[in-house]
């Protein structure tokens, strides 16, 4: 027979070991926690008690539109359609819109439209995967239409 060299095991080594284990554990908590809260704050407005007062007027104003929207991004063009109710490309005034990641703000860009065959058309330096779009458009008597739509850019 052979004998086991080394140190006996005491309780303090095994509260040491504990310890140590419980304290890396709560280390990469902390931090992946902090690098969740860095990358996306999950603030949408500032006071949400004051957005919500219009909520129902804007939806219904949006409503009376019927407007509708398609959107596609492919191999950085992003093409936005918004029609009207009989599915003719829609009376929009002004547009406007923020293309970004869902969990982060760091790659949030403004897209330039122009109006290109019934459609608003944005050249795009966005990298390939899952995106999304915010588009905020008016209509000449100025009611808003405000839309989100997530998007897979495809090659």
């Amino acid at each position: 027979m052979s004998e086991t060299q080394g140190r006996p095991l005491t309780g303090r080594m095994v509260l040491a070991i504990t310890v140590s284990a419980f304290s890396v554990i709560i280390a990469v908590n902390l931090v992946m926690a902090w690098f969740a809260i860095d990358t996306f704050p999950g603030l949408e407005v500032r006071n949400s008690y004051v957005a919500s007062q219009g909520f129902n007027d804007r939806l219904r104003e949006q409503r009376a539109l019927g407007w509708t929207t398609e959107a596609d991004m492919t191999g950085g063009r992003l093409t936005v359609r918004i029609l009207d109710a009989d599915g003719r490309p829609a009376p929009v005034a002004e547009i406007s819109a923020i293309l970004g990641r869902p969990t982060t703000e760091r790659e949030d860009t403004v897209p330039e439209f122009r109006f290109e065959g019934g459609a608003f058309v944005a050249d795009v330096d966005a990298d390939y995967g899952n995106w999304d779009l915010r588009i905020d458009a008016h209509a000449a008597d100025g009611s808003e239409f405000a839309y989100r739509v997530g998007l897979i850019h495809h090659r």
